[in-house]
């Protein structure tokens, strides 16, 4: 039995006004938050997942090391524990990045919590929701683009957002 997931709904502040079903959500477009993790190793490379065919938007897309919904009255920092664990089978402490607010053409306007931690692993990714791992330089993800490879969109505006001089 599938359980219906419920968002905060946001104003332009990130103030919460109200709730509704994950499914309305995107139905009506309305503002929510988004965590993301990003896990980096020792050498300062990127852990990325790329997401699973089951995955329902943007299936075999490379993305942040991982990322979720906030849930309705859910702390950010919690969502991103929780989702990082979901994923990837482990956590560690996290400290938090950024918060930016993105708008696309084809999704409600959202507020973008990052969170960031060093971490080697050993990971257990979930096989429902990660087709595959690895860590990449900047510059390594810089040539996975110029290749064609698919990356998930808000994964690509943290990169030009907070590494402009690498990802234009």
């Amino acid at each position: 039995m599938m359980v219906m997931e419920y968002l905060d709904i946001v104003d332009k502040d990130d103030h919460v006004i109200g709730m509704a079903s994950k499914t309305d959500i995107y139905k009506k477009r309305l503002p929510h938050r988004i965590v993301h993790v990003l896990i980096f190793n020792k050498h300062g490379k990127l852990m990325m997942q790329k997401r699973s065919t089951e995955c329902s938007y943007k299936p075999l897309h490379w993305a942040t090391s991982a990322a979720g919904h906030v849930r309705s009255g859910e702390d950010c920092e919690k969502a991103a524990l929780r989702e990082y664990e979901e994923e990837l089978g482990t956590k560690s402490e996290l400290e938090f990045f950024a918060k930016d607010f993105y708008q696309a053409s084809d999704s409600p306007d959202k507020f973008l919590v990052t969170f960031k931690t060093v971490f080697e692993g050993p990971f257990k990714p979930d096989p429902h929701a990660v087709a595959d791992t690895g860590f990449f330089s900047l510059d390594e993800i810089h040539r996975m683009i110029g290749r064609g490879e698919k990356m998930h969109p808000e994964l690509m505006f943290l990169l030009k957002t907070h590494w402009p001089k690498t990802f234009k």
